[in-house]
């Protein structure tokens, strides 16, 4: 079993994904994630996994009607890796952002892939709507909610996105109900940034599980 990505140019049109996602079937192969950018001029990339040939399936996508080209590169998850998602306050975001960025490049030489994500956002309703995207999100593996008050209508995203999902929650130590939903409260936020690389690296030994409920 192999993963690749691939990028397909073609011209816009109704049943044009059903039929590229049908060569990719007859050619028994999977497609693990994709991102379509339509305009009359559509850039589809996908992540397609299987014991296929390669050049072969090329061919044949190259064949779809309105296809102009077809090329291959790696994975979009062989390069860009686990995500780290950071939602909340401008200000806090950034210094978690700092931990996890000096986090995942420590475990980025020795071999990981973990990016991190951030969207700096004000409003209950608006934070809310973003925390449940996160489980849409491909290749997203641990969230970060760094703010000063958050509750409500985002504590219910949390419980929804956790049981949803399977997505670990770290909150900064905030006033609010969200503290109470989360897997791990950390007051530092570069410290949360940190534990949140931690928890989802390969190569390190924290365990969240196992921190569940604390307030560090």
């Amino acid at each position: 079993m192999s993963t690749v990505g691939i990028t397909v140019i073609a011209t816009d049109r109704p049943g044009l994904l059903r039929d590229l996602a049908g060569c990719i079937a007859d050619a028994g192969a999977n497609i693990e994630s994709i991102h379509h950018s339509s305009a009359a001029v559509a850039e589809i990339h996908m992540d397609v996994s299987g014991d296929m040939d390669d050049k072969a399936l090329c061919s044949s996508l190259e064949e779809v009607q309105g296809v102009t080209s077809v090329s291959m590169r790696d994975s979009i998850a062989s390069i860009f890796g686990k995500r780290v998602i950071v939602i909340g306050g401008g200000a806090q975001v950034a210094q978690v952002v700092l931990g996890a960025v000096s986090e995942a490049d420590r475990h980025n030489i020795r071999g990981e892939r973990i990016s991190v994500d951030t969207i700096p956002l004000v409003g209950e309703a608006k934070l809310a709507e973003a925390v449940r995207a996160v489980g849409s999100l491909p290749r997203a593996r641990i969230l970060v909610l760094a703010g000063a008050i958050m509750g409500g209508e985002i504590t219910e995203a949390v419980r929804d996105l956790r049981r949803d999902h399977s997505v670990p929650v770290v909150s900064l130590n905030m006033v609010g109900s969200v503290v109470d939903a989360v897997d791990l409260v950390v007051s530092d936020p570069v410290q949360a940034g940190v534990m949140a690389v931690m928890a989802i690296a390969d190569t390190a030994t924290f365990d969240i599980t196992r921190a569940k409920n604390r307030r560090l």
